[in-house]
């Protein structure tokens, strides 16, 4: 019986476009996504207790079989992740998408703030670890590379996807070693915008907290969303997306430098352009 388990793992980082990653990579006639995005299946206080078999039935057969779950990059909140994936799936390859840390730090905050999960406001709320944590991605990476080789994980920015999609996605093709000519005319769309997100009102966060929403997030995902939009939101309003002051920019970078020097020794690229303390803030 041809084993369905997955050989292919996005694991993270978290709001860098893995969701626009997941849905390009359905796209393929050759390759097969889960149906729930986040599969958290190596973190072991969400499925790791579900067991293989569980895990196996998320597939079906196809050239390349995946599943995203940017909680798996998470290794200092979530331990023993890169182990557990060995151990069940040792020849699998790894996608890893990484983005200017500030600018992924704002959308973190959004993404929390939207879900109510966040009530800070952002200048204080940013500089808790949480945020800084996520955006260490030599930290997160290379606790991955202690299992799996360099070969089998590939490395890109959320701007190569998102200005360069088209070579990219190639990149991505001839990596997981199907048709890297293979074109979509839904390659042009991008899912979960951050500027998308919406704060829900107090009517929102109770009927999220009644049983009615419990049930509706066990949905298979496409249908969660569309109904989450239905339902919701008439009940939220937007989120003006924040700019960091300068003051906090010049703390946060102090916080990543080492790790995004690393970062880009392993990538062999400058990627300096992070580290500028003055763009977008204020006195």
């Amino acid at each position: 019986m041809t084993d369905l388990l997955p050989n292919l793992i996005v694991i993270g980082a978290m709001k860098t476009g893995t969701s626009s990653l997941q849905f390009y990579l359905r796209q393929h006639p050759e390759v097969f996504m889960s149906a729930e995005k986040e599969l958290n299946f190596f973190v072991e206080d969400r499925a790791w207790g579900r067991g293989v078999a569980w895990y196996r039935s998320q597939f079906r057969n196809a050239t390349v079989r995946g599943e995203a779950s940017p909680n798996y990059s998470a290794v200092r909140r979530f331990p023993g992740v890169p182990a557990r994936m060995h151990s069940v799936v040792p020849d699998a390859k790894l996608i890893y998408i990484v983005r200017d840390p500030i600018q992924r730090a704002i959308s973190h905050w959004i993404h929390n703030f939207s879900d109510g999960t966040e009530d800070a406001p952002f200048e204080e709320a940013v500089r808790r670890w949480i945020y800084v944590e996520r955006s260490l991605y030599w930290r997160q990476l290379s606790a991955f590379l202690e299992f799996y080789p360099p070969e089998r994980i590939l490395v890109f920015t959320s701007d190569e996807l998102r200005h360069e999609r088209i070579a990219t996605l190639e990149r991505v093709f001839r990596f997981l070693g199907v048709d890297p000519t293979y074109r979509s005319p839904r390659f042009h769309l991008v899912r979960h915008r951050s500027s998308l997100r919406r704060r829900s009102g107090r009517a929102g966060r109770r009927l999220a907290a009644s049983r009615v929403g419990r049930a509706m997030t066990r949905l298979p995902q496409p249908f969660r969303w569309q109904l989450n939009h239905l339902v919701y939101y008439p009940l939220s309003r937007p989120i003006e997306r924040p700019v960091m002051s300068r003051r906090t920019r010049q703390w946060f970078v102090e916080q990543v430098r080492d790790d995004v020097a690393d970062l880009g020794a392993y990538m062999g690229r400058e990627l300096s352009g992070w580290l500028d303390p003055s763009p977008g803030g204020v006195p």
